[in-house]
């Protein structure tokens, strides 16, 4: 073979990679934003499953706008904070719990015996949702994470106006495995956990993910929901998350005020 087409083949083969390789920015950079928005969407969907407001087909965005109050909250004061101070980090539109958590500036650390959770730090304001039915609050959707068995899990617990009674459970986010911890998305598991109460009359967490199967005739099976068939380490996982969240280093400061103030406040 010629140098002459040595040297056109190697222009042809690197013309092609050129092509390829601006092919393959080109899409990444194109599905990454329709991936950002599915991610979005499926965030959304979960609040609103959580609220028991999703059917399928419906608008998302537009049963969200309608019935969902966001609210930011300070975790240790239990008090939402002011719309003045939302700014660039505090916005409902853009509110991102890792990137609060990873500052240093709006999160702090855990103490070891107080992160069952495995998340190390705590971010010092969360998100939450209200739903609204015309001017009445009626459940409370708040956002709860953990370290699972592979990665960390998403979610939301919904609580009724009672701010007891669970209404409504879902991960729109994990790595559990398929067929085993991966049954946290099993629709028959998650209805387990509406009408469960989370605390007791004295505004302790009761809630629990045990082991096994739950005795309906336990005195304390309202407070119990049964385990993940197989993986006692997301089971596990679960229970810890949630009572975290459900607790003084999580919503609790803010529920007791909800509580004494009224959840219309």
């Amino acid at each position: 073979m010629s140098d002459e087409s040595v040297k056109k083949t190697m222009g042809v083969a690197l013309g092609v990679c050129l092509v390829c390789s601006i092919l393959v920015s080109g899409s990444a950079v194109l599905l990454n934003d329709i991936q950002k928005e599915n991610r979005k969407e499926e965030k959304l969907r979960n609040i609103l499953i959580s609220g028991d407001l999703y059917t399928k087909g419906s608008n998302i965005t537009e049963i969200f706008k309608r019935n969902i109050q966001p609210e930011i909250i300070e975790l240790q004061a239990g008090r939402p904070i002011t719309e003045a101070d939302y700014g660039d980090v505090f916005n409902i539109e853009s509110f991102d719990i890792n990137v609060i958590a990873k500052n240093p500036k709006t999160s702090r650390v855990l103490p070891v015996n107080q992160d069952i959770a495995q998340i190390r730090r705590v971010p010092e304001v969360m998100i939450i949702y209200k739903v609204k039915e015309n001017i009445q609050i009626t459940k409370l959707i708040l956002p709860v994470y953990g370290n699972g068995l592979w990665d960390m899990m998403y979610g939301f617990i919904a609580l009724d106006r009672d701010l007891t009674t669970i209404k409504g459970f879902t991960f729109y986010e994990h790595g559990e495995t398929p067929g085993l911890g991966g049954e946290v998305d099993n629709p028959r598991w998650k209805k387990l956990w509406v009408g469960k109460q989370a605390y007791d009359i004295e505004g302790k967490v009761k809630i629990s993910v045990i082991k096994g199967v739950v005795d309906p005739s336990s005195p304390v099976a309202k407070y119990q929901v049964d385990g993940l068939s197989g993986s006692t380490l997301t089971t596990r996982s679960v229970h810890n998350l949630v009572r975290f969240w459900l607790g003084d280093q999580g919503y609790g400061p803010y529920i007791e005020r909800l509580r004494e103030q009224g959840i219309d406040s």
